[in-house]
């Protein structure tokens, strides 16, 4: 299934009563919020508000909120049909192939797989209506304040899209944007970001300004794509293209050297001064607590696109789990066979939920030798954002870290203190609360692996409690002579 838009995701969703239309007048102010947690927490569908008060632009809220409405906003029925892709492709990356049929195979492949670039067209839906000059105003959009102290209304689900001054690489991002007034926003350019590295960059080339776009709507996996991990110089719209299939349709924006989404529902256009910034703040956050007011870019507005009748995506993030836990489980879930294509004997992984991504990564691994434990989180420390990991928990292979209280019984067991915590200090993200110090701070691995003679352990590891497979077999026999279902 390819979804062209948001319309067509929405259509789709209604289909198969999985989204409601919801037409009672409602709130901008926090009313939307608490209606669609309740309804999240509930395992309930997407929402559209139709009627926000105030606002004749319709509200879609809680797109992603369930594994099934991932996948198929993804375009699949199940994510491990795109990690089954993501491992064939890292396959064709990894040398020649042997044999005739084999070396057509792989080049139809990559044939294919070039159809999935980006697309430039000259006209778009995002840009039926253009406003400029003192038409901009930000309020005509129904922009959420989620929580009561939150420093004012968020954008919080917008593709930001940056230039590298130095390369001419385009960057999309997912950053939280404050509104300051008809014209003007925060841009949440955490420290580890790309984002965050423009705006470095063109601070050293003492640039004038870094020309911004944003874009709100899309197709659901464009609009995904902007959360994922990808290296700098690696274009989220061609990752976009080949997570749809289809390649990304680009517009050039109206008034900035960008390209945007054509099929976006609203673009923000504009620039960032450098050096001049700031209070961005308060802000309910993913870590469960408000991130405190600190200085960040100002983005001006000089110029907004939008299709004729616009819908506006948005989400809300808070105590986990909350829309963002559903987004970065796929991404778990995608990019771990890169992960394993360096750390070849990991398993599997998982950051639950409770760990709200940067704070809790529990890894299987396949164990050969002393201190491997070690070299995994250092590994694992060494890989992009997986650097701001501030507890990694290492267990053997034969234990599901999907089931954290399996988790949590082999670390209460194998754990010796004084022999199996790591700790060691490096890059922290820009929301951790428990630092003494913003950004930077310690970082805790634990090694609940079973331990032999090279690490010190001269005892035998005593087997886990298991009944046998014969008297298991006996009962499944003779379940039904119990009078027990």
């Amino acid at each position: 299934m390819k979804f062209k838009d948001l319309r067509e995701y929405i259509a789709f969703l209604e289909q198969k009563g999985d989204l409601r239309r919801v037409s009672t007048p409602v709130n901008f102010e926090l009313e939307i919020t608490e209606i669609a947690d309740r309804v999240l927490q509930s395992g309930g569908p997407a929402l559209l508000f139709e009627n926000v008060v105030g606002y004749d632009t319709p509200v879609l809220i809680n797109m992603f909120t369930s594994d099934q409405r991932m996948a198929w906003a993804l375009g699949v029925e199940h994510v491990d049909e795109l990690v089954a892709r993501m491992h064939g492709l890292l396959q064709l990356m990894q040398g020649p192939p042997e044999g005739l049929l084999n070396k057509l195979r792989t080049l139809g492949q990559l044939v294919h797989l070039g159809s999935f670039q980006p697309k430039t067209v000259r006209n778009a839906p995002c840009q039926e209506v253009v406003l400029q000059g003192a038409e901009v105003d930000l309020y005509k959009f129904p922009i959420l304040k989620c929580w009561p102290e939150d420093g004012g209304r968020y954008i919080t689900l917008p593709l930001v899209i940056t230039k590298d001054p130095a390369t001419g690489v385009q960057n999309y991002g997912i950053y939280r944007m404050q509104v300051y007034d008809a014209r003007t926003t925060g841009m949440h350019w955490q420290t580890h970001k790309v984002g965050a590295h423009h705006y470095r960059v063109s601070q050293e080339q003492q640039l004038e300004k870094l020309e911004v776009a944003v874009a709100l709507g899309g197709d659901p996996a464009t609009i995904w794509s902007g959360s994922a991990p990808l290296p700098p110089d690696l274009d989220e719209m061609v990752f976009a293209g080949f997570i749809r299939e289809d390649g990304v349709e680009l517009v050039p924006a109206k008034s900035v050297d960008l390209l945007v989404p054509a099929q976006a529902e609203i673009v923000l256009e504009g620039y960032v001064t450098p050096g001049e910034e700031r209070m961005e703040g308060p802000f309910g956050d993913h870590t469960g607590y408000y991130s405190m007011p600190d200085p960040y870019p100002v983005f001006h507005v000089t110029t907004v696109t939008h299709r004729r009748s616009p819908i506006y995506p948005t989400t809300f993030v808070g105590r986990p789990p909350k829309e963002d836990y559903w987004m970065g489980k796929v991404t778990e879930r995608v990019f771990l066979p890169l992960i394993k294509l360096m750390l070849p004997e990991i398993v599997d992984i998982n950051m639950p939920a409770e760990g709200i991504f940067h704070n809790l990564v529990l890894v299987s691994i396949k164990k050969e030798y002393p201190g491997q434990a070690r070299k995994v989180m250092m590994g694992l420390w060494g890989l992009g954002l997986m650097s701001l990991a501030k507890t990694i928990v290492v267990v053997d292979d034969f234990v599901n870290v999907q089931n954290p209280s399996e988790v949590a019984w082999r670390v209460a067991n194998n754990l010796d203190p004084g022999r199996d915590l790591v700790v060691v200090e490096g890059p922290l993200d820009d929301l951790d609360v428990a630092s003494p110090t913003a950004k930077f701070g310690s970082k805790l691995g634990i090694d609940a692996t079973r331990k032999g003679p090279g690490e010190g352990y001269h005892r035998g590891w005593p087997p886990d409690i298991e009944m046998s497979s014969e008297i298991k077999a006996l009962v499944d026999r003779r379940w039904s002579e119990y009078g027990l279902d």
